[in-house]
C-alpha cells in the first residue's frame, strides 16, 4: 500500500532533558509512542490507539541541548480498515545529500481494544523477595536519569518471579499540562525502568527498550496518579531480555499490558551493571 509523509513540530518540554543515554538527551520512547499515536488520531479522528503491535524503536532521537522542538516527519500506510503503521523519521543533512532515518515503527489499531486477561496483582502478595533496591540508588547508580523521569518510588523488589514496585506520575504546573492520547507517559517509562533494574540483575549487560510485541491501554494513567508495575522475564539470551509489563492502580485494576518488550544492550558493551547488584543474584540452576 502507498504511505504519506508529514511534517511534525516535537515541542521539548523542559524535562525531556533529564532523559538522557551516554551524557546526551533522546526522546523518550513513551513520547514517541504519543506522537505517533496522535498523528494517527489526526488521520483518523473517530480512532481510538489504545493497541499497539509490532513496535521497534531502531534509533534515538537526540534533543541538542537547548533545544525547544525538534523536526520529524511522521510517515503512515494504512493497511486496512483497522491497522494504520506509522513511523517517525528525521532528515540527516550531509554536505551534499540529505538523508532519512528512521526512529521508530509501530502499528495501531484504531478500534477499541477489547477486554483481555491482563494477570493479576498477586505478584505483590507473599512474595519471597530476593533483593530490593532503593529507587534513590536506582537512579543514582542504574537508571541515570534526572529527576523529572524519577518514576519510581519506594523499593523495586526482585525475585526469581518477577519485580514489582510503586510508580507515581508527577503532577506537572498547570501550564505544562496537555491533554495526552495515551494518558501520563511516565508509568510507563518508570516500569521500563523497573525492567531495566531487573535485567541488570539477570544479564552481563544494562538493557534498553528496543521494542515490543504488543501494548494494551485498557484505563489510561494520569498525572499525579500512584501505580503498582509488575515485571516476568520471558525469555532471556545474551543479547536479548524479553520482559511483559504490567501497570495497575491503587485498586489492583489494571491500566494497561505490555507483552513481549524487547531489551538490549545498545552501549556496545561499554556500560555494565554494578559488582553490588551482581553479587545479589539469585543462584541459577
Amino acid at each position: 500500500m502507498m504511505s504519506s509523509r508529514r511534517p511534525v513540530q516535537i515541542l521539548i518540554k523542559p524535562w525531556f532533558h533529564d532523559h538522557c543515554f551516554n551524557g546526551k538527551g533522546i526522546l523518550p520512547a513513551v513520547e514517541i509512542m504519543e506522537v505517533l499515536a496522535s498523528a494517527v488520531q489526526a488521520i483518523r479522528p473517530a480512532s481510538h490507539p489504545w493497541e499497539m503491535s509490532k513496535a521497534s524503536f531502531s534509533k534515538f532521537l537526540e534533543i541538542p541541548a537547548g533545544a525547544t522542538e525538534l523536526s520529524a516527519l511522521v510517515e503512515y500506510e494504512e493497511r486496512d480498515k483497522d491497522e494504520i503503521c506509522s513511523r517517525l523519521l528525521s532528515r540527516i543533512r550531509l554536505k551534499k545529500i540529505t538523508r532519512i532515518k528512521e526512529h521508530a515503527q509501530i502499528i495501531f489499531s484504531t478500534h477499541f481494544p477489547e477486554a483481555t486477561n491482563t494477570g493479576t496483582t498477586d505478584l505483590f502478595e507473599a512474595i519471597e523477595t530476593s533483593c530490593s533496591v532503593a529507587a534513590e540508588r536506582i537512579y543514582r547508580e542504574l537508571v541515570p536519569f534526572g529527576p523529572a523521569y524519577h518514576t519510581l518510588t519506594g523499593p523495586l523488589h526482585l525475585s526469581v518471579q518477577g519485580a514489582w514496585g510503586r510508580l507515581q506520575a508527577p503532577l506537572l504546573r498547570e501550564e505544562e499540562q496537555e491533554a495526552k492520547t495515551l494518558g501520563s507517559p511516565f508509568p510507563l517509562d518508570g516500569a521500563m525502568h523497573a525492567a531495566c533494574v531487573f535485567g541488570q540483575w539477570v544479564a552481563d549487560f544494562v538493557p534498553f527498550p528496543v521494542g515490543f510485541s504488543r501494548r494494551t491501554i485498557h484505563t489510561p494513567t494520569q498525572a499525579g496518579e500512584q501505580y503498582l508495575t509488575k515485571v516476568v522475564l520471558v525469555s532471556q539470551s545474551r543479547e536479548e531480555l524479553i520482559f511483559d509489563l504490567s501497570i495497575f492502580d491503587r485498586a489492583g485494576t489494571p491500566c494497561e499490558t505490555v507483552q513481549g518488550l524487547r531489551m538490549r544492550d545498545v552501549s556496545g558493551g561499554k556500560i555494565t551493571p554494578p559488582d553490588w547488584l551482581r553479587s545479589n543474584r539469585f543462584a541459577k540452576s
